[in-house]
């Protein structure tokens, strides 16, 4: 569930036009001033926007785990 809810994270991060984690990465391999080219948008995005959906997709398949398991 959490892979799912990356991938539809990271198609809603290409549309809202801000960074990925993966840009990030690329970004500062090839200048180590990437960094601060990062708007507040990006940083919002990256640092608590992202994380707290995949901590919804890792609760909600445990949710899902449990309903299916105690059958």
């Amino acid at each position: 569930m959490v892979l799912i809810v990356a991938i539809l994270a990271n198609g809603l991060a290409s549309k809202l036009q801000c960074k990925t984690w993966y840009d990030l990465i690329q970004g500062l391999i090839y200048s180590k001033s990437y960094f601060s080219s990062l708007g507040l948008k990006d940083i919002l995005w990256l640092f608590f926007a992202y994380p707290i959906l995949l901590g919804a997709g890792s609760a909600l398949g445990q949710l899902i785990y449990q309903k299916l398991t105690n059958l």
